[in-house]
């Protein structure tokens, strides 16, 4: 389904490193902002800690017309069904947060958005960054696959040719936006 001006969607910041990946899908839901109506962003601690470590910046919130939501704000309006969010990213996931996922351990906003999301059979799409994997991961994404959740993992394209760093985890976010529903104008193969 192509996204519409009354796209509405929640985006959770992992505690994974990554921040640039968040980043980078942030400055592209701006460039998109006619396509969508309402962003929730919530995020963990460790989500602030790695903006601050990889990107350098303080603060995140300040800098995007988003609603910003704590890790323990249960009264966020994608806390329920009934607000009617479409789809789901978390970016960058970290295996821990992907296992609570998994198993419908909603201690947080995060956890409990997405499970609404899975619950709702609405999209959610997880995008971790970890390397290399056990058993447990897979598994964990495999029962999150069976929920009817999308693993996207942050492996960038090479087929594009990029000449930057930018334009490789691009490819990443391109493809993220696509998965979302977004009309996005990036390299397709043999296009």
């Amino acid at each position: 389904m192509p996204a519409t001006s009354g796209h509405k969607l929640i985006v959770a910041l992992g505690g994974a490193s990554g921040a640039w990946y968040a980043k980078l899908l942030f400055d592209r839901l701006i460039e998109f902002s006619d396509q969508w109506e309402r962003i929730g962003v919530t995020y963990s601690d460790n989500a602030l800690t790695n903006w601050k470590l990889e990107i350098g910046e303080d603060d995140f919130r300040k800098s995007y017309p988003f609603d910003f939501y704590e890790k323990q704000d249960f009264n966020a309006p994608f806390a329920s069904g009934s607000a009617q969010y479409r789809t789901m990213i978390v970016i960058p996931c970290s295996m821990g947060l992907l296992g609570r996922i998994a198993h419908g351990y909603s201690d947080d906003l995060t956890t409990r958005a997405a499970d609404v999301i899975l619950k709702e059979r609405r999209k959610l799409i997880l995008v971790p960054r970890e390397t290399p994997l056990n058993l447990i991961h897979l598994e964990n994404m495999v029962r999150l696959t069976r929920a009817g959740a999308i693993i996207c993992p942050a492996i960038p394209a090479l087929y594009s040719k990029p000449q930057d760093i930018t334009e490789l985890m691009l490819t990443v976010i391109d493809r993220v936006l696509d998965l979302s529903g977004f009309q996005v104008s990036t390299y397709r193969w043999q296009e």
